[in-house]
């Protein structure tokens, strides 16, 4: 009799264990899935900032050069000097990089990979 208690007990507890397994699968699936969301979402959010923000800068440099070029009396100098100066800021962003863009992105992604659940 004690045997077959016993043997009860090990198939309910093989049933449990398989329970939690499957529990714990679905959750980290879950949290998975959300962390995916998150990030394509936010991805996404940057790429349609970036957009806009192409669009607004293309627009107000042909203003610029146009606004110099005027007052220079030569649209070409116009142009060539809002040429320049995105050649310069260039320069500028291409020497300082790693600090405008490594650490903040290590920051973000790191609260969102790292982030404790409760």
């Amino acid at each position: 009799m004690a045997f077959e208690e016993i043997k009860e007990n090990a198939e309910e507890l093989k049933h449990e264990v398989k329970n939690l397994l499957d529990a714990n699968l679905k959750y980290y699936k879950l949290w998975g899935f959300k962390i995916l969301m998150k990030s394509t979402s936010a991805i996404l959010k940057v790429f349609l900032l970036g957009v806009m923000l192409i669009i607004v800068t293309v627009f107000f440099s042909i203003a610029a050069a146009l606004g110099i070029g005027y007052w220079l009396d030569n649209f070409a100098y116009g142009f060539l000097i809002v040429g320049l100066i995105y050649l310069v800021t260039a320069i500028v962003v291409y020497k300082v990089q790693d600090k405008i863009v490594e650490g903040p992105m290590l920051s973000t992604f790191s609260k969102i990979f790292f982030k404790k659940y409760d």
